[in-house]
């Protein structure tokens, strides 16, 4: 094992990508709080993300300065994520997210449901012997339900995954200009794109209840509204936010299901089971591995100072394996109880999509089970190659 005080996240040790499990438990048993090279803090253990998230005031989830020398003040990349509600504190923040909740009311969501089951059940229907499970199935599924909150015409979705994994991949702790490059032409493309989309909605709006461009557009019934910018980029933020994550929880509980036989008897015996099964996904490989804030004040966590302006790491991919809060953290149980994992961060920047994320999960897993339960993996399996994401790029499998 590699000596983890000179664990950098910009230059991760061989194998990390690979499987960083092993130096989340080093982490965590270690150097919970560990100052890296440049300056920043990485924060691994459940009970110190908990406190960041909840706290507001002394951390900030504003990025304009954290943002301004990676990409530049001009740069598309940085317009996109300087106006998305993840990045930003209250007040943007607060209003923007209400009107978004607006718009993914559970009445909403239930309503998608139906859509969501025949989206699946016609790409299970297209299975034939051999799949790529990501390609086929994990990522064309969020597309298409997200394609289907915007009202976006089935013929103008193809670039939409692209824009999605170009943008997401500049996040990465260390892009490269290649990367940047690819991240801020989707960015322009992606926005050039909605401008035309939301002019067409505007002179023809659809039904509030169920289309939220229309809904983000109106604002809230009280008269919150987005300016042109933010409703450009939240809906940028919308694909960003559903559609890699979404993709991961369905490819990794699959993958899960394969390399755990007895919790996928287990499931099969017991279909009710998918719920917990989905949330055990969620924390044994959580889609979103790192979150990030920057300290507002001078702050001590875990008897280590934290100087103001400090940007921390936080590793929700180790505190969702941390043995001070899962008993046997490293075991997969789909009947896991209780589950306090932090997939979806937490405190007042939890994940407003989380609701639609677990019923995508649920349906797209449970359907596939149902039609295809002896289904089995290669033993090629091409990872996604992130440190911030955790899945799979192709997973090719044998369905019938």
């Amino acid at each position: 094992m590699q000596d983890i005080a000179a664990f950098d996240l910009a230059n991760p040790p061989p194998g990390f990508l690979d499987n960083p499990f092993p130096t989340y438990a080093a982490l965590l048993r270690g150097a919970p709080v560990l100052r890296l090279r440049d300056g920043s803090v990485l924060l691994s253990r459940h009970a110190d993300l908990d406190r960041v998230y909840r706290d507001t005031v002394r951390f900030s989830s504003d990025k304009r300065a954290m943002f301004a020398p990676i990409f530049g003040r001009d740069a598309p990349l940085y317009t996109h994520h300087t106006n998305s509600l993840v990045f930003n504190d209250p007040p943007l923040h607060t209003r923007v997210r209400r009107i978004m909740a607006s718009a993914l009311t559970p009445r909403a969501i239930a309503r998608m449901e139906p859509g969501l089951v025949a989206t699946v059940d016609r790409l299970l229907d297209r299975m034939e012997h051999r799949v790529d499970l990501i390609e086929d199935f994990a990522a064309a599924i969020p597309v298409e339900i997200i394609g289907n909150l915007l009202d976006v015409p089935l013929s103008e979705r193809g670039p939409l995954r692209d824009w999605s994994l170009a943008i997401l991949g500049a996040l990465e702790p260390a892009p490269g200009p290649e990367v940047l490059a690819r991240g801020n032409r989707a960015v322009a493309e992606f926005t050039a794109y909605l401008q035309g989309l939301v002019a067409r909605r505007r002179a023809a709006p659809g039904d509030p209840e169920v289309d939220v461009l229309t809904r983000l557009i109106h604002g809230t019934r009280e008269g919150e509204t987005l300016s042109e910018t933010e409703l450009l980029q939240n809906c940028i933020f919308i694909l960003n936010a559903g559609h890699e994550t979404t993709t991961n929880l369905i490819g990794n509980t699959l993958a899960l299901l394969e390399d755990f036989p007895d919790q996928r008897a287990r499931l099969l015996d017991d279909p009710d089971l998918i719920g917990p099964a989905i949330e055990e996904s969620l924390r044994y490989l959580s889609p979103n591995q790192f979150g990030n804030r920057q300290a507002v004040e001078d702050v001590e966590i875990g008897g280590v100072g934290v100087a103001a302006g400090t940007v921390l790491h936080l590793c929700i991919g180790a505190a969702n394996r941390d043995p001070a809060v899962f008993d046997a953290p490293d075991r997969f149980d789909i009947a896991r109880k209780p589950n306090r994992h932090l997939a979806f961060a937490g405190g007042p920047h939890v994940c407003v999509g989380l609701t639609l994320a677990r019923l995508e999960g649920k349906v797209a897993v449970s359907r596939f089970l149902q039609r295809f339960p002896s289904y089995r993996l290669e033993d090629a399996r091409i990872a996604g190659g992130r440190i911030r994401f955790r899945g799979y790029a192709r997973l090719e499998g044998v369905v019938g």
